[in-house]
């Protein structure tokens, strides 16, 4: 279980980091994404925050199992606010999709971090 573990662990590292990141420097596309979503773009900044924090949680988790479950259930409800955000604008499905993933993904880390 150890590998699945760290499989899904690293692979969250990514998209968080990446995502995060490039909201707080104001990606042209995260900028478009939270004016369709009717966000204001100071909460653009926050969950860049929000998600940078999140990565740092799964890098710490690697020593730290404790903080690797908190990390898992901070982005699980993280990506779900942003599927929700998307079906409150009626958004087409498909623009849900990777958030929707990414909540699964960190579902299935909180789940096999609690079986292991």
């Amino acid at each position: 279980m150890n590998i699945v573990l760290i499989v899904l662990q690293t692979f969250l590292i990514f998209p968080m980091g990446f995502g995060g990141a490039t909201k707080l420097t104001g990606s042209k596309n995260f900028v478009e994404m939270f004016d369709s979503l009717r966000l204001p773009q100071w909460f653009r900044v926050v969950t860049g925050i929000v998600q940078i924090v999140g990565a740092v949680g799964l890098i710490i988790g690697y020593w730290k199992p404790g903080v690797l479950l908190w990390a898992g259930i901070w982005i699980a409800f993280t990506m779900l606010v942003a599927v929700l955000a998307h079906i409150r604008v009626k958004h087409p499905a498909s623009s849900a999709v990777p958030a929707l993933f990414i909540t699964l993904v960190a579902v299935a880390l909180i789940v096999v971090n609690e079986v292991a």
